[in-house]
């Protein structure tokens, strides 16, 4: 699909969201960079500590390498991940998966509001108040994702086109910098 858009519509800002492909990452990873979307997205979705009971069949370090293998096969594609917040994180959790997604060479960063979808899900903990959304984002852009949304309302999807503009003028504005120190 990635290829056919880039044939027919060779303008178009092409933006994907994978699963972990539970270990069969190295080839899936190497073909979908192979075929250029502009922005890799795969959603952390928690604190590790919360893995067991809200991704029971994901490893929250096998999606950081998930993100880390795009890096590594092409620097120059933006990765983004998401987490939502409400479901009994503590603010330190949140503050590691920041560094630990830094780490993984993650470009743009997404929080939002958990909200219950059915009885049969988790249940939310707590909301998080809209200041404490713009806290995190704050901290986040100090880190140096080159974007962050962070409010109750943020999806893994919020304002995709108007975001990816953003990210790509950070970059620029980034390597501009660099280029004018040496």
């Amino acid at each position: 699909m990635i290829e056919a858009l880039r044939r027919n519509t060779p303008q178009t800002t092409i933006e994907i969201l994978t699963p972990d492909f539970r270990g069969k990452m190295h080839a899936a990873v190497e073909a979908i960079v192979a075929a250029g979307p502009d922005v890799y997205n795969h959603n952390l979705e928690t604190v590790p500590r919360l893995y067991p009971t809200i991704r029971p069949g994901a490893r929250y370090y096998a999606s950081l390498r998930l993100l880390e293998e795009v890096k590594r096969h092409n620097p120059l594609i933006f990765t983004k991940s998401g987490i939502m917040l409400g479901l009994g994180e503590e603010r330190l959790e949140v503050h590691q998966v920041m560094d630990d997604m830094r780490s993984a060479g993650i470009d743009f960063l997404t929080m939002g509001q958990y909200l219950q979808p059915t009885p049969k899900h988790a249940k939310v903990i707590d909301f998080v108040t809209p200041k404490a959304f713009d806290a995190y984002g704050a901290i986040a852009r100090a880190k140096g994702f080159l974007q962050v949304a962070a409010s109750p309302l943020t999806r893994s999807s919020y304002h995709a086109g108007d975001d990816f503009k953003a990210m790509r003028a950070a970059r620029e504005a980034q390597l501009a910098k660099a280029a004018a120190r040496g």
